[in-house]
């Protein structure tokens, strides 16, 4: 009996240390270099900005008008690959995978907070070399966009937001608040349940969320460093009362929002066309909280539309 109880005993241990090698190993990460491989298309580039390596994604004719687009919380520059598909066209559409996230990786000065994202905007256009950009965002990258444009009005020609951040949500308003227990396990390990499940939350059609871009999503968050960066940011996130800022935006400015987002709901967007002086406002019926992937056609469409009804945004 006493054996058989060691042995027993020896089972558990071994069975314990397994599991905890296993959540080890899904919080150490993915190789950068072999995402990079494996990801990175043939028009990707890395470039220095202030001492980040970032990915950066150019399409277009090189004299085209620029619109830079900005991507959301835990995701990538892909989000926004049919926009580009649809504008590249016409447009300098650039894009690139802000910091902490996708194959950009973490910051090492751990630059989150909302208005060091809008900042980190200009940094990259003087990397690039432009001057003067329309400037899209959805979600985080929508924060960072409209506190870009009110901050430096000079430097943009129009202003596109897609369910942007903006007015307090989620109990976040003038202080950070700290992700529970279950969210920081997530955002450590993102396996691809996980992170399906995620997806139907953001998405309304879960008929549109794909194999590819599960897995894409999967990889990226895991992306060594990007995990903890995820953390870091949430940490420094805060949305107090931007209705004053907003009213100081002087570009032309278009709102798209999914009338089905349970992320930022859609009484926000109504909020925020009223702010925001002169703006438009479209709601997309049966979308949810990222309208440039469910619908890009109608989408881009519209942000086409607009762009040319102030003369291309050039």
């Amino acid at each position: 009996m006493k054996r058989f109880l060691l042995a027993v005993l020896a089972l558990v241990v071994l069975g314990a240390a397994a599991a905890g090698f296993v959540v080890w190993k899904a919080t150490q990460g993915l190789d950068p270099a072999e995402l990079e491989a494996r990801y990175a298309a043939g028009v990707d580039r890395f470039i220095d900005v202030e001492g980040l390596r970032v990915r950066i994604r150019e399409e277009g004719p090189a004299d085209g008008p620029p619109i830079v687009l900005l991507h959301g919380f835990v995701v990538s520059l892909e989000s926004f690959d049919g926009w580009a598909r649809e504008l590249s066209d016409e447009y300098r559409v650039i894009r690139f995978d802000l910091a902490g996230h996708g194959l950009t990786g973490p910051d090492p000065e751990k630059r989150y907070a909302p208005l060091e994202r809008a900042e980190f905007v200009g940094a990259v256009m003087d990397a690039l070399g432009i001057e003067r950009a329309v400037i899209g965002g959805n979600s985080l990258g929508g924060l960072a966009a409209w506190r870009f444009a009110a901050a430096h009005p000079d430097r943009v020609t129009a202003l596109v937001l897609v369910s942007p951040g903006a007015f307090p949500n989620q109990y976040v308003s003038d202080e950070p608040v700290a992700p529970p227990a279950a969210m920081v396990a997530f955002l450590r390990t993102a396996t691809p349940t996980a992170v399906r499940k995620a997806l139907e939350g953001v998405y309304h059609d879960d008929a549109r969320i794909t194999e590819a871009r599960v897995a894409l999503m999967s990889d990226m968050m895991r992306r060594r460093g990007n995990g903890q960066a995820f953390i870091d940011s949430i940490n420094e996130f805060s949305l107090p009362d931007p209705t004053a800022d907003l009213a100081t935006i002087e570009a032309a400015t278009l709102i798209l929002w999914g009338e089905e987002d349970i992320v930022i709901p859609v009484a926000q967007a109504s909020m925020m066309a009223r702010a925001i002086p002169g703006s438009k406002l479209i709601v997309y019926p049966r979308i949810g909280h990222v309208p440039q992937e469910e619908d890009p056609a109608t989408s881009a469409a519209d942000v086409r539309a607009f762009l040319a009804s102030l003369g291309g945004g050039s």
